[in-house]
């Protein structure tokens, strides 16, 4: 399959008019990447949806679901399930739903996918590097590949060099454009960007406990009336998530692979809260170079990286925002700082057995999910992945 694009520029911005190549005729369009959405009957594919609404580079082309739903028009398939706060965008309510597994005929509609089906770990891998092997490139929020070495696991603003190791995996996979990139579990973003803000001090343990809402679980209290003013202590294979994927997020490429970061070592526990979007996280440091909280808190302050360089257009303009209220942050205030895409801090103070302790807060379904992946599809866009 044949594919080209109209580049972007230096800065990210990307050209005014672009043409692609379907293979069968070619459709110009306002400047715009033709996105499919595998998966988009579910709530991370209807937040994808809702994010994508007027969206200044993409523009959905495709939604592709499960065989049940396929032929469907989107409005039809989600009929009483749409779970956005904002209304269904009139430009999705009459596209056919394809199915997911008919990836010839998905690939030939577009440009690139976010992914976000639900289907067996296995099952994930395969079709996502079919999907590749169209010479499609993958932007995925599920877990089944982040553990796959030549496949970057993307925090935008925290690890952009990690692209590079895209050469080695379109090597192995035996294409020249269709790679597949995935964004890390929701549960991290409230910690790992605030630790990757102190990374001068060292940071060699870490104690989290993340009180994580019930969007997380793709539910809302209608769906699930048994966590109104419930606590349950157990999310399945979020614990090893939590302690792990900030790892991989600040190893190195070595040898065509991702290596992860030997420190810090990090425990966590992960509990589900009757909150329906917004991940809390109460978190316990130790230096190896223990720093004033003021050097803490300007570090949070100033922190910036790639998407704010380049602009791009989900990227929040202050990444992390610290709070100096006890009693912030908090869900109902500041979930949706910077839209959803920031992170806020607050009550950082002296420990008396670790060093520091603070609560950090972020958007699970935005930064978290659906936003996290549209602001990495951004970022290959920008670095030239996607033409």
């Amino acid at each position: 399959m044949e594919k080209s694009n109209g580049g972007s520029g230096a800065d990210g911005t990307v050209e005014e008019l672009s043409t692609y190549g379907t293979g069968k005729e070619e459709v110009e369009m306002d400047g715009k990447l033709r996105v499919g959405i595998l998966g988009g009957t579910g709530m991370v594919g209807q937040r994808f949806i809702a994010l994508l609404e007027n969206h200044p580079w993409f523009q959905v082309e495709a939604i592709a679901a499960s065989p049940r739903s396929a032929g469907k028009t989107y409005e039809e398939a989600v009929e009483g399930r749409w779970k956005m706060d904002t209304p269904m965008p009139e430009a999705v309510k009459n596209l056919k739903v394809m199915n997911v597994n008919d990836v010839e005929a998905v690939a030939s509609q577009v440009d690139f996918v976010f992914s976000a089906v639900d289907m067996t770990k296995e099952e994930i891998k395969k079709i996502e590097e079919d999907y590749a092997r169209t010479e499609t490139p993958v932007v995925s929020n599920n877990s089944a590949h982040r553990w796959t070495p030549d496949v970057p696991m993307l925090i935008p603003e925290v690890n952009p060099e990690h692209t590079d190791v895209i050469q080695y995996q379109r090597k192995r996979l035996g294409t020249t454009r269709g790679f597949v990139a995935a964004k890390p579990n929701c549960s991290i973003q409230s910690y790992a960007p605030v630790l990757t803000a102190w990374k001068e001090f060292e940071p060699v343990e870490v104690v989290a406990t993340t009180y994580q809402a019930i969007s997380g679980a793709g539910k809302t209290f209608q769906d699930w009336p048994e966590m109104v003013g419930n606590i349950i202590p157990y999310i399945g294979g979020e614990e090893e998530k939590s302690e792990k994927e900030p790892l991989r997020i600040w190893g190195k490429i070595e040898g065509g692979v991702i290596v992860p970061a030997r420190e810090p070592a990090i425990t966590c526990q992960c509990i589900r809260v009757p909150v329906l979007n917004g991940h809390t996280a109460a978190v316990f440091v130790r230096f190896r170079n223990k720093p004033t909280k003021e050097q803490l808190v300007q570090r949070l302050r100033t922190f910036t990286g790639e998407p704010q360089r380049l602009k791009l257009p989900s990227a929040p303009g202050q990444f992390i925002q610290y709070l100096e209220e006890d009693n912030r942050p908090q869900v109902a205030l500041d979930v949706d700082y910077e839209h959803g895409m920031g992170v806020s801090v607050g009550r950082l103070r002296e420990d008396l057995i670790y060093d520091y302790k603070f609560i950090g807060l972020s958007h699970n379904t935005v930064r978290g999910a659906a936003g996290g992946a549209v602001l990495c599809a951004e970022l290959l866009k920008a670095q030239g992945y996607m033409g």
